[in-house]
């Protein structure tokens, strides 16, 4: 005998509620390299920064 449509759309609902949780977790994990790719942007522009020289934003415009 099969189940009732509110035992089906409950089991549905907890699947996707602990689906929802599971994802939560994995965006709240901090990577290895992330403080080293964070430190590689410009603080006043947030572009990265390619080689030592100042960034484009900050030089002389002259």
């Amino acid at each position: 005998m099969p189940g009732s449509a509110f035992d089906v759309l409950s089991k549905i609902a907890l699947i996707f509620l602990a689906f929802i949780a599971v994802l939560a977790m994995f965006g709240r994990l901090r990577f290895p390299g992330q403080k080293q790719l964070e430190s590689a942007r410009c603080p006043h522009c947030r572009r990265f920064r390619i080689g030592k020289g100042p960034c484009q934003c900050r030089e002389d415009k002259s």
